[in-house]
């Protein structure tokens, strides 16, 4: 049985859905590989990041992903020097063709930035609107409610799972992690097991000439339940897009299956998941915190209820 990649494309701008997308989905169909598209739905609100220069790590990953050519420098005033432009609005078909072509679809964020920068302190009213807000306007485009949900950043609060349970969702990939588990309340979360492109690139610790042979060397050996790989549709849809084609192809040559997160989460059914709770972690090459899983003390290995 071969081992599995899940391609999780998280799309956190204007200029990533209306450019990036297709020319991922181009790629991906060129090659017959399958992956979720996760999109930011409202307001692109990327300049108003720039309030994370504060935060340990942040000036010197600006420095080494190259920000400006990958995002352009329009995207990076959205919300400050110019108003943010609503992204379901502007790009609604450039996210239908990608269903119609059939790839799973899912969510992201209403507003990519605000969620990012505000979830992990927030109340649950405003946790739940936001969710409710990127629910309806997906389900304004697609014609159907969302299931799928993947966390702008990795960034969650305690309130998100019971939420994305309530709301209708069935699968998450909202943190960090090593394999699937559930938290408290919440659905089955398939965690991100391989480091983003923009936590590579530009690193001087690293053995590998380039961040496409690192990623190589850590997929030498799968895990047991697979790997899940988070690219960016304004990076590997831009600038790297070749480079993400090397990366395909050798996964395929190390003899690896691409799958979509629902089909992971399907491999999973009658799988016995850990119950852990979500904690802040750190990692290598990222500014800040994201969500890891935390094993619950007083609760043993127990069957998906998703």
């Amino acid at each position: 049985m071969l081992s599995t990649i899940a391609l999780k494309v998280d799309v956190d701008t204007l200029r990533g859905t209306c450019e990036g997308v297709p020319r991922l989905m181009a790629l991906l169909e060129r090659l017959q590989v399958q992956a979720s598209f996760l999109f930011s739905l409202g307001p692109d609100h990327t300049g108003r990041a720039v309030r994370r220069i504060l935060r340990r790590g942040f000036v010197g990953k600006l420095r080494r992903t190259s920000v400006v050519s990958h995002y352009g420098l329009r995207t990076l005033l959205y919300g400050t020097f110019l108003p943010g432009p609503h992204i379901g609005n502007q790009c609604a078909a450039q996210m239908r063709a990608v269903m119609r072509k059939g790839f799973e679809v899912g969510v992201h964020a209403y507003d990519h930035v605000k969620w990012q920068d505000g979830v992990a302190g927030a109340s649950l009213d405003w946790t739940r609107a936001e969710l409710i807000a990127a629910r309806d306007v997906f389900a304004d485009i697609f014609g159907y409610p969302p299931t799928l949900h993947g966390s702008a950043g990795w960034q969650m609060n305690r309130y998100v799972p019971s939420l994305q349970r309530e709301l209708g969702f069935k699968l998450a990939s909202d943190t960090r992690g090593d394999m699937p588990f559930i938290p408290p309340g919440g659905i089955v979360q398939l965690p991100t097991t391989l480091p983003t492109l923009d936590e590579l690139i530009g690193r001087d610790d690293l053995p590998e000439p380039s961040p496409i042979d690192t990623l190589l060397r850590l997929t030498r050996t799968s895990p047991l339940y697979g790997h899940v790989y988070t690219l960016h549709a304004e990076i590997e849809g831009g600038a790297y897009l070749g480079e993400f084609e090397r990366l395909l192809q050798g996964w395929r040559q190390q003899e690896y299956r691409f799958v979509t997160l629902g089909m992971l989460g399907d491999s999973l059914e009658k799988t016995e998941l850990a119950r852990c709770e979500l904690r802040q972690g750190t990692v290598p090459g990222r500014a800040g915190v994201v969500a890891i899983a935390r094993p619950s003390r007083h609760q043993k290995r127990t069957g998906s209820s998703s």
